[in-house]
């Protein structure tokens, strides 16, 4: 896929750059075929409902590029239709940079991270936020007692799988536990065990 993220994101001093490397022609060839956007699979949206955060970037009006990790409990960001994904925007800081970003671009980029996999997608679409109670209550992850704000509609543009090289392995809490399990049920099998044995 990533064609129409490559066609998006790839300015001429990249363009010159990859000329310069040998790398052009075959990004060319994958430009060609771009369409209007890149459209999401069964394949990125069970990534992306596998998530429980990720970053978002957004422009301030100055210029300057602002990242954000927005998380929550996985799949809270999440398909509406389509290309179009969304998720409720808790109560945090009040600070709104990022909704007060959008009010001037709404151009964004989404970095999502699977750390044990090393996998990464990098998405960029057009964002609007929306304090319609409707679209809320859809977004809103049933159980999470956090306060929602508002929701932020993200119609996703391209996207692109980056390769694994380079990325540290991390794991969750939740993640370690279950690794661990198994240990844990032999140890307190060996306990037993030693506890008899002392009891002898």
């Amino acid at each position: 896929m990533a064609q129409t993220f490559l066609k998006t994101m790839f300015g001429p001093n990249a363009r010159a750059l990859q000329e310069a490397d040998g790398s052009r022609a075959s990004y060319a060839r994958m430009e060609a075929q771009a369409g209007e956007t890149d459209i999401l699979t069964e394949r990125e949206l069970a990534f992306i409902a596998e998530r429980d955060s990720f970053y978002l970037a957004s422009l301030s009006e100055q210029g300057w590029p602002y990242v954000q990790h927005r998380g929550g409990p996985a799949g809270f960001l999440r398909q509406i239709s389509g290309n179009r994904l969304g998720f409720a925007d808790y109560r945090g800081n009040r600070q709104y940079m990022s909704t007060g970003n959008l009010a001037a671009d709404d151009r964004v980029s989404l970095f999502l991270m699977d750390y044990p996999a090393r996998r990464r997608l990098k998405m960029i679409g057009h964002a609007t936020t929306t304090e319609d109670p409707d679209t809320i209550a859809t977004l809103r992850i049933p159980g999470y007692e956090a306060v929602a704000e508002r929701a932020f509609v993200i119609d996703i543009v391209g996207f692109d799988w980056n390769c694994p090289q380079h990325i540290t392995p991390r794991f969750t809490e939740a993640q370690v536990a279950e690794a661990v399990r198994p240990l844990r049920a032999e140890l307190e099998i060996l306990r037993a065990r030693v506890a008899e044995l002392e009891g002898r």
